[in-house]
């Protein structure tokens, strides 16, 4: 039988990636750029759809791509209320959410399913979302917190961990994802470390909500006492914080640039101080892990490291000689997020998962509403 073609579509901040596989081969891939005078235009990250939607069609024809062989059109999701991981049908409901984002993250993820619905109607075919960031799989134990009523919800990089512990799990392990224990990281902009267990991530760190390690943009974890002294002594309001735990903490906030690999120049060059951050950084994945390692009563079989960091040899090293003692350590430098959207959506089409229906009911508060 011919391999499906799978069109993913991943909107960003200022751009859009677009890649066409037939099946695990891939045909084509580009990134369309976005003016920030382009995209400011908008009042809403909704409006942005036709300009988005339309720039990507005129790249693809440029290129000559037959958008009617298409069999699949996957965007990448988000503003949706948690969910159970896996591959979704776009529906009304969960375009209703990506338009509103229902969960109160404004991201141009969230038009990933928009995208994906406008192309399938245009050209007669499915139209799907795969482990979309608002993926949350937590088990009870790890959704309590110490406040009555409050409850921990998590967001992270639901799409590559998944899927880079699929693939360990295949290439590797010889067994399928759901008969592992990992625990699996994404190092780069963004750290997100997470337990996986019978496939499913039973915890994780909040990387919008500020858990977690420091990272080049992020706060990491904070004592909410120090934090409060923070705030009155710099008068900084709670816009102030989130943004620290999002876009103007960790590297950022200690020293003004995002760049890894400027930072560890600058380490290399004798900036002391730049060196203390790194080392500050690695130290707290360490941490983490150590933590996902506890969770999962130390039957860990592996630990996983992917994200754009993972390049460094020195982060890898230090990992490896901190947390070998738990599980072998595996790097996986960058990222295959577009990999990763065909392949679930390639799945469903043959019959080695089933395509999962968007309920919009968080998937956790059916589990606490009793207690």
């Amino acid at each position: 039988m011919k391999p499906y073609k799978v069109l993913t579509i991943n909107p960003g901040s200022t751009s859009t990636k677009v890649a066409l596989f037939q099946g695990e081969e891939c045909l084509y891939s580009q990134t369309v750029s976005h003016e920030a005078k382009e995209l400011e235009q908008y009042a809403s990250m909704s409006e942005q759809l036709p300009y988005r939607r339309d720039t990507v069609l005129t790249l693809l024809k440029e290129a000559g791509i037959r958008l009617e062989e298409v069999d699949v059109f996957v965007g990448r999701g988000g503003g949706l209320i948690a969910m159970e991981g896996g591959t979704y049908g776009v529906t009304d409901l969960m375009l209703e959410h990506a338009r509103t984002c229902a969960n109160g993250v404004i991201h141009p993820a969230a038009l990933g399913s928009q995208l994906a619905h406008e192309f399938a109607q245009a050209y007669g075919a499915k139209a799907m979302v795969v482990n979309p960031p608002d993926v949350d799989e937590l088990q009870d134990l790890a959704r309590m917190t110490g406040i009555r009523g409050v409850h921990r919800i998590i967001h992270l990089h639901a799409l590559n961990l998944k899927e880079t512990a699929i693939r360990h799990s295949k290439n590797v392990m010889k067994k399928p994802y759901a008969e592992c224990r990992y625990v699996v990281c994404h190092i780069g902009g963004g750290i997100s470390i997470s337990a996986h267990e019978k496939g499913r991530m039973i915890d994780g760190y909040d990387i919008v909500g500020g858990e977690g390690p420091m990272a080049p943009t992020r706060c990491g974890s904070i004592s909410v006492a120090i934090l409060l002294d923070y705030m009155k002594m710099n008068q900084a309001g709670l816009e102030d914080v989130k943004k620290l735990c999002t876009r103007t903490g960790g590297f950022v906030n200690h020293m003004g640039i995002s760049d890894a690999f400027e930072l560890t120049e600058r380490a290399k060059a004798g900036d002391r101080y730049a060196g203390l951050l790194w080392d500050s950084m690695i130290y707290q994945i360490e941490k983490c892990i150590g933590a996902m390692a506890a969770v999962l009563h130390g039957q860990v079989d592996g630990i996983l490291l992917g994200g754009g960091m993972v390049h460094n040899q020195d982060l890898v090293k230090q990992i490896t000689d901190a947390c070998s003692f738990i599980a072998p350590v595996t790097a996986y430098p960058g990222e295959f997020e577009m990999e990763a959207m065909a392949a679930g959506a390639i799945r469903v089409l043959e019959g080695e998962e089933e395509l999962k229906t968007y309920t919009g009911t968080p998937v956790w508060g059916l589990c606490l509403i009793d207690i």
